[in-house]
């Protein structure tokens, strides 16, 4: 991904910076309740591991590509 020179100089609006910041916040909660999931042994809701580790992943997953969309806006 290359940007020409005048794209590198223009600065974000704030509302734009905002919400980039929201984005990389709720990207490092989805990775971060991920990862909880994952090694939390007494979690609340009564799942067998498999199943534990599958909706873990699936958030991890889902986190990234939420980050991936936030890059490329």
């Amino acid at each position: 991904m290359s940007f020409s020179k005048e794209e590198k100089k223009i600065q974000k609006s704030p509302a734009k910076r905002f919400l980039f910041i929201l984005g990389l916040g709720m990207f490092a909660l989805y990775f971060a309740l991920g990862v909880a999931i994952i090694f939390w042994k007494d979690f609340p809701i009564n799942l067998d591991f498999g199943y534990r580790v599958a909706f873990a992943l699936l958030l991890i997953i889902y986190s990234f590509i939420r980050f991936v969309r936030l890059l490329r806006s």
